[in-house]
């Protein structure tokens, strides 16, 4: 088994230009699976929302959910590094009360928390640095401020709107972030936050010039319903596969062909001739009910 990686070794081998490999994840089997893919880091994304709880988006996803996910994950996951979401309002509070959450995830098998945005965002990132917890960064597109932002949309498409995003991406470094995703702009604008740091970047629809890319489990795996943004691309179709297993399963219950033999346990022949016969030894009979006058 190999040793878990450490943010130093992600740090070096981002300056030696290896890329780098992030994916989400919300359960165990999964997790193990992307950890034996070779995969770098897994997301314990609040993304979770509209990937497997049927929300419309991530806003109401709340800590007991993601600790949820999180413990899974960490239980599933050997060598990558586990980064948790942490999801709207566990950070947007006092600065005491974000560390305090941090910690919950911590406790709860995570290597690392992932808040969104610059401004305010990064007292609190400082705070839960100075408390020995690692944080991940996060520009561009914001999912949790979504609506603020006019939607799902990309960011900083103009040169007014690109650069504050350099800047948060700067402040988010000085605050102690050992990485930062950046998602949903255009390349020229990743290719400067990425020079402008010297952490590793992450990309999401943030062209190739990132130090890694990410990309969520459903989406790459095609196990989505409903159209995926245009950066996604699409590495199997794990949905097809399950639709046709579960076809045949269904297909094979109904025909009775399901369960063979071979998918049964016996019983020894001289136990099953006592039982047909009516012979065996029958249980004890319980104690007698009593009942109150």
């Amino acid at each position: 088994m190999k040793d878990k990686l450490s943010l130093p070794e992600l740090a070096d081998r981002a300056r030696r230009g290896e890329r780098l490999v992030m994916v989400t994840a919300y359960d165990a089997p999964s997790a193990r699976l992307a950890d034996e893919a070779g995969v770098d880091i897994v997301l314990v994304g609040d993304s979770a929302g509209t990937t497997v709880m049927g929300l419309d988006s991530t806003v109401p996803v709340t800590m007991d959910d993601m600790l949820v996910f999180t413990r899974a994950v960490a239980r599933g996951t050997r060598r990558a590094l586990v980064v948790a979401d942490m999801p709207l309002g566990s950070y947007q509070v006092s600065e005491e009360d974000a560390v305090a959450n941090a910690v919950r995830f911590a406790k709860a098998g995570a290597d690392a928390v992932k808040l969104e945005g610059g401004g305010r965002t990064l007292g609190r990132i400082s705070s839960i640095v100075d408390a020995g917890i690692a944080v991940m960064g996060h520009v561009g597109l914001l999912p949790q401020s979504a609506i603020k932002l006019g939607g799902y949309r990309a960011q900083g498409r103009t040169a007014s709107a690109a650069q504050p995003l350099v800047d948060d991406a700067v402040g988010l470094e000085r605050a102690g972030c050992f990485s930062i995703v950046i998602e949903a702009v255009p390349p020229v604008v990743a290719a400067r936050i990425t020079a402008a740091v010297k952490v590793p970047t992450i990309g999401i629809g943030a062209g190739a010039s990132c130090s890694g890319q990410v990309l969520v489990w459903h989406d790459l795996l095609g196990l989505g319903a409903g159209p995926v943004p245009r950066f996604v691309k699409q590495f199997g179709d794990a949905g097809a596969v399950i639709r046709e297993a579960l076809g045949r399963f269904a297909d094979e219950v109904r025909a009775g062909t399901f369960p063979a033999s071979e998918h049964t346990y016996t019983m020894p022949p001289d136990e099953q001739k006592q039982f047909e016969a009516g012979t065996g030894s029958a249980r004890p009979p319980g104690p007698k009910r009593v009942s109150r006058p």
